[in-house]
C-alpha cells in the first residue's frame, strides 16, 4: 500500500480548486506520496477539517472571498495547534511580503502554473515529513 498525504484545498471558486488537482495530478514529485484533497468553499469549512486532524498540507486561495486565504492562513496558525504547512495562492508576485504577514510557508501565483505549484507543494509535503519523523 503506497503512502499517501491529504491535501486541503480552499477557494470559493470550483475553477481554482480544479487548477490545484489538475497542477498536483497523483502526486507533485516522484518522491512524494500519492495525494487526496479535501476541498473547502469556506473559512468555517477549513477550521473543520483541520479540528479532525489529518491534513498534511494546506493550500489556500488568497483572492477568496468573503475572507481571502491570507487572513484564513494568519487565523490557522493562531488557532490550530500543531498547524500543517500552508501554500497560499497569491494573485500578483507582489504580494509575497503579505503572506509572509500571514505566516505562509509558500506563496506561487495565479492562475496555478503546474511545475511551480507542483514544485512547491512536493517541498512542503518534504518539510512535513520530517517534521512528524
Amino acid at each position: 500500500m503506497q503512502p499517501t498525504a491529504t491535501v486541503l484545498v480552499y477557494s470559493d471558486d470550483s475553477n481554482t480548486r480544479e487548477q490545484v488537482r489538475l497542477a498536483t495530478g497523483r502526486r507533485p514529485a516522484p518522491d512524494s506520496p500519492v495525494v487526496e484533497f479535501v476541498e473547502c468553499a469556506t473559512p468555517a469549512a477549513v477550521v473543520r477539517e483541520l479540528d479532525k486532524g489529518g491534513i498534511d498540507v494546506c493550500v489556500l486561495d488568497g483572492e477568496a472571498v468573503p475572507m481571502g486565504g491570507m487572513g484564513v492562513c494568519r487565523q490557522i496558525k493562531d488557532e490550530i495547534f500543531n498547524c500543517p504547512p500552508v501554500l497560499l495562492l497569491i494573485g500578483r508576485p507582489q504580494d509575497a511580503w503579505l503572506a509572509t504577514w500571514s505566516r505562509a510557508d509558500a506563496a506561487v501565483t495565479l492562475p496555478v502554473e503546474p511545475v511551480e505549484f507542483a514544485g512547491a507543494l512536493a517541498a512542503l509535503l518534504r518539510q512535513r515529513k520530517l517534521q512528524s519523523a
